[in-house]
């Protein structure tokens, strides 16, 4: 594919040239920095000023001057930038207001959630996806959580007035970036990822995935996120004070990275990591993390970008195994799913996931799982194409990044 796609619309096209041409007169518009004005523009526009705390103006900040160095961006990307981080604000905003408005939000236990984490493209969509078939579990739906209030209802979690608003921009982002739907499926009913639910406090792989920005990623994996896990608490209890089930299913590939932050906010949570050769998803991860770019970017460098994606996910793994190998209950919380396994009997490895952890697998679980097998084909939006060399990978030279994870996992 090229970067950006060929089949990028016309006016798009033709938006981010003017763009180009401002640019070289030293316009760019609209700007990022400084974001006290975005912060001020956020509370103007919903009437509010409290954010619950302050704690994540630094990486907001941060965000912002790594955007403006280093993404690239195009006319289009940066209003769809500077639109993002607004309504991350506001959405803060509002949150924090219903959460007083409603005490009984701040009183919801979480309970028993589970987690399903690993690198990209090692089986974690499709397990997480099977996993939210169990009656048991409450997934968050890419609808709830771009429009969460006021919170979602049982009886009408199926057709609420917001699905059709919310897949009408997700297809916004289809237009934005032709081919992700083949890479990564969207969908407003779909089971979003917690990516989302850290990014009103802007420490969030959705911005590091989304944007050339390996300075903020790299900044983002050294920070202490203890005020990011509370606030995602503080989201999955707006979620479930009017609906909800047994426990959270939940996924995020970088969760990894933060696993004892994540186990003192959760401390009962079960954890599942899946596990791939990582050199033979590298240049699937790339492909996926440039065309997301070329959404916003008309200046994607292939190889530059394999290589962050490289230098991001082998310190992501180092992480997670040094803090495993800290955990004196590693065995019991957390259970290993190879990818060939997932892939030649997904049933059998959720059945002994189950298991592992004491959940129920019963008859009716087993039966929503298999339905939806049969009704999601792999290539549904089209087959995906890419190879190392496309990318400038080769074995050789990133193998070694990832030399220890593969020999503790028998990779």
């Amino acid at each position: 594919m090229q970067y950006p796609s060929p089949n990028q619309p016309m006016a798009i096209k033709l938006i981010n040239r003017v763009g180009r041409g401002l640019r070289k007169l030293g316009i760019e518009k609209p700007s990022l920095l400084p974001v006290e004005k975005i912060i001020h523009k956020a509370r103007e526009q919903t009437g509010l000023s409290d954010f619950g705390d302050e704690s994540f103006v630094p990486a907001l900040e941060k965000l912002a001057v790594s955007l403006e160095r280093e993404a690239r961006l195009s006319l289009l990307g940066r209003t769809a930038v500077h639109g993002m981080l607004l309504d991350n604000l506001k959405l803060r905003l509002s949150l924090t207001e219903y959460r007083k408005q409603r005490p009984e939000v701040g009183l919801q236990e979480i309970e028993r959630p589970l987690f399903v984490l690993g690198l990209p493209r090692t089986g974690t969509t499709i397990l997480y996806e099977l996993l939210a078939q169990d009656p048991a579990h409450r997934a968050p739906s890419t609808w709830e959580v771009a429009q969460p209030i006021p919170p979602a209802q049982r009886h009408n979690f199926q057709n609420d007035l917001r699905i059709p608003e919310v897949e009408k921009n997700v297809q916004k982002m289809a237009l934005l970036a032709p081919g992700f739907q083949a890479i990564h499926a969207m969908g407003a009913e779909l089971p979003q990822e917690c990516v989302a639910l850290l990014a009103p406090h802007f420490i969030s792989d959705q911005f590091g995935v989304s944007f050339y920005i390996p300075e903020y990623r790299h900044w983002t994996l050294e920070q202490d996120m203890t005020a990011a896990y509370q606030w995602h608490k503080k989201f999955l209890q707006h979620m479930q004070v009017d609906y909800m089930e047994q426990r959270w299913v939940l996924k995020t590939p970088p969760h990894l990275a933060y696993l004892d932050t994540l186990i003192n906010q959760y401390p009962d949570a079960a954890i599942v990591q899946t596990h791939r050769a990582p050199m033979e998803v590298l240049a699937s991860i790339s492909s996926l993390a440039c065309t997301l770019h070329s959404a916003f970017s008309d200046d994607v460098d292939p190889v530059a970008t394999a290589q962050a994606e490289a230098d991001y996910f082998s310190e992501m793994l180092r992480r997670g195994m040094e803090q495993r190998a800290a955990m004196i209950d590693e065995d019991s919380r957390i259970f290993d799913v190879q990818f060939n396994d997932l892939i030649s009997d997904p049933i059998k490895v959720i059945e002994n996931l189950y298991d592992h952890f004491g959940f129920d697998f019963g008859d009716r679980v087993r039966g929503a799982m298999q339905d939806y097998l049969k009704n999601r084909p792999r290539d549904k939006h089209g087959e995906h194409h890419y190879t190392l060399e496309k990318f400038g990978l080769s074995q050789q030279q990133h193998g070694p990044l990832f030399a220890d994870y593969c020999r503790h996992f028998g990779l």
